[in-house]
């Protein structure tokens, strides 16, 4: 993985902000970065090295057939083998064993029609003859921003290297109504900042004189499912192992995230099996003394540990058990909020970032189970009555719970119930349905659609942040565009088989793990329950208040001082399933921190 930047400008471009921009990002790729300056434009590259270690230099440039052009790129590409069986009838000798140089050879080759067919996470840029080209993978599990004026284009892996390059961080109403009605989710292609975007997922921007074009090279569609259940079965199964085994891919050890969950267990059996017994190393997170507080509810029933220890009694993986005390946690709200660059997940954040950090140090490729309960249909609101008929995000519909905080002229004014009703609508309008489905499975398809469209993103752009701001990489095999475009078209009935939750999953996983992890009840990412950092957390707010005007003027002090002395509900999240009371305190801290940060 790696950080890359880049200038498109009318005007000379100065060696001096393609350095800053360097610099801003040099947390995505510690091992080397590169720069290259044309009289228009300027790439950045900052890198970790993964694959070709000596050889994958960035910016790389390559000539074919008289045309010449540099990239910079992000990413893994898993069906490297395939492409080069379908460059070997072309005139092209490789330099490296890295996926740069052959996904620079297959646009030099078959244009831009070839984004399509790369199987991987990425984002990456491509320079030839004053046109600058941006690209995106499938499902957006790679970031990728930009801003544009009169006179220039600058992009970034993260938000924060716009700005380096010397674009002024500014807010308007929408980017309140991001942070208050919807956050910390946002709206696809809406980078919060004004003025500052986001290339869509399957979309590819051309930046030339003439302007910016918009492209899509692929979209999700709705047909017909015609195989029986055990044919989908055995589909499933060979899509998802062959994802897992794919992402194996690297010139140095990978590991594993396992939480004694389905999903992560089923991707760390299968690289264990892959790697042989004791070969892999596995961990697991948590938070000191979890098991003296933990308090079961509806959303997170059990907790991990006793699981984790019978998987890795199965797999004989190489365990760390990683734990996170009030501490590090409340450190790390903030720089949660400097990865992201925005106000975030609060401590379900914060305690990634910190458990990458512990990772990093010892392993710089992960594979994770993120993504098969937002494609597969894991979730509560795939299942409750109440929450699938709502007409609105079902994991965030709790809008006075949301705005209970801030000052009631201020909500008024932001009006966040019709702006989330808007964005709802929008993303609904564009689900594609077949006019064949019963209204029920349209309702389940387009949950699933809302599902893949946000709440996924949200924890995408929480992997991807927390792990590369300490030059870690998180691989994601369920998010597969393979995987997705399948599973998107599989009746209910088969996702749900006798009433077997992620019963397609559960089908893969039978010859890899032992069935009291196999028909575990879904439990999500832990959080602490100490009530200590709940103390922590309120004297933290108040002191923001006091040293910060601005937010003092949004938040309604006495409805806070009451929140901070009540009793908080640990069963009834604002965001998804783990955002409830304590959550908000710290949301509410990261959005101080965040005004001061920016001077917004």
């Amino acid at each position: 993985m790696c950080g890359i930047a880049g200038y498109f400008s009318r005007e000379d471009i100065k060696m001096e902000r393609l350095e800053a921009m360097m610099k801003a990002l040099r947390h995505r790729g510690p091992d080397d970065e590169g720069i290259i300056l044309e009289r228009c434009c300027g790439l950045v590259h900052t890198r970790l090295s993964i694959r070709d270690v000596a050889g994958g230099i960035q910016p790389m440039t390559r000539t074919y057939r008289g045309r010449s052009a540099t990239i910079v790129y992000n990413g893994e590409i898993y069906n490297i083998p395939e492409l080069k069986h379908r460059l070997s009838s072309f005139p092209i000798h490789f330099e490296t064993t890295s996926d740069t140089e052959v996904i620079l050879y297959c646009y030099l080759v078959f244009g831009t029609q070839i984004f399509k067919d790369l199987n991987g996470i990425f984002a990456f840029a491509i320079y030839e003859n004053k046109t600058l080209i941006l690209v995106r993978d499938h499902i957006g599990v790679k970031p990728l921003f930009y801003y544009h004026d009169s006179v220039s284009f600058l992009f970034a892996s993260e938000i924060k290297g716009i700005f380096a390059g010397g674009v002024k961080p500014a807010v308007n109403e929408d980017s309140w109504r991001e942070i208050i009605a919807l956050g910390p989710a946002h709206t696809l292609g809406c980078g919060v900042f004004q003025n500052i975007f986001e290339v869509l997922p399957a979309h590819y921007l051309v930046i030339n004189r003439d302007g910016i074009k918009d492209c899509t090279y692929w979209k999700l569609e709705s047909c017909e499912h015609t195989e029986t259940y055990p044919q989908t079965v055995a589909h499933c199964s060979e899509l998802i192992t062959d994802s897992i085994k794919r992402q194996m891919v690297s010139d140095i050890p990978i590991c594993t995230f396992l939480s004694g969950g389905l999903d992560s267990s089923l991707v760390s059996a299968v690289v264990a099996k892959e790697l042989g017994a004791g070969n892999l190393r596995t961990y697991s997170f948590d938070f000191v003394d979890n098991h003296k507080n933990f308090k079961a509810n509806s959303f997170q029933s059990s907790e991990d540990r006793p699981f984790v220890d019978i998987m890795v009694e199965h797999i004989k993986s190489r365990h760390t058990y990683l734990e996170c005390n009030n501490e590090n946690q409340i450190t790390c709200l903030l720089k949660a909020t400097d990865a992201r660059d925005m106000p975030c997940m609060a401590d379900v954040e914060s305690s990634m970032l910190y458990f990458c950090s512990l990772v990093a140090k010892e392993c710089k490729v992960t594979l994770t189970g993120e993504c098969a309960d937002e494609i597969f249909g894991g979730y509560p609101w795939f299942h409750r009555e109440n929450l699938l008929n709502r007409n609105t995000f079902p994991w965030s519909y709790d809008m006075p719970a949301r705005t209970y905080l801030f000052q009631k002229d201020f909500i008024e004014a932001l009006k966040p119930e019709e702006y989330a009703a808007r964005q709802y609508q929008n993303s609904v309008a564009e689900c594609p349905v077949l006019e064949s489905e019963s209204d029920i499975e349209k309702k389940r398809r387009r949950i699933s659609w809302l599902n893949i469209r946000w709440f996924m993103m949200t924890l995408l752009n929480r992997m991807d942040r927390c792990s590369m701001y300490s030059g870690l990489e998180a691989r994601v095999p369920y998010a597969d565009y393979r995987i997705l475009e399948y599973v998107f078209n599989i009746p209910w009935k088969y996702k749900c088989y006798q009433g077997q939750t992620k019963s397609l999953i559960v089908e893969c996983a039978k010859n890899y793990l032992p069935p009291e992890v196999l028909y575990r009840k879904k439990s999500p990412y832990p959080k602490t329950y100490d009530p200590k950092y709940e103390q922590l957390l309120g004297e933290m707010v108040q002191n923001e208040m006091e040293r910060n005007p601005r937010l003092a003027e949004i938040v309604d002090k006495n409805r806070l001082e009451k929140f901070i002395s009540s009793t908080k509900d640990y069963g009834r999240p604002w965001y998804g399933q783990l955002m409830a009371g304590p959550q908000m305190l710290a949301y509410l801290l990261q959005i101080g921190y965040w005004i001061r940060k920016y001077q917004l």
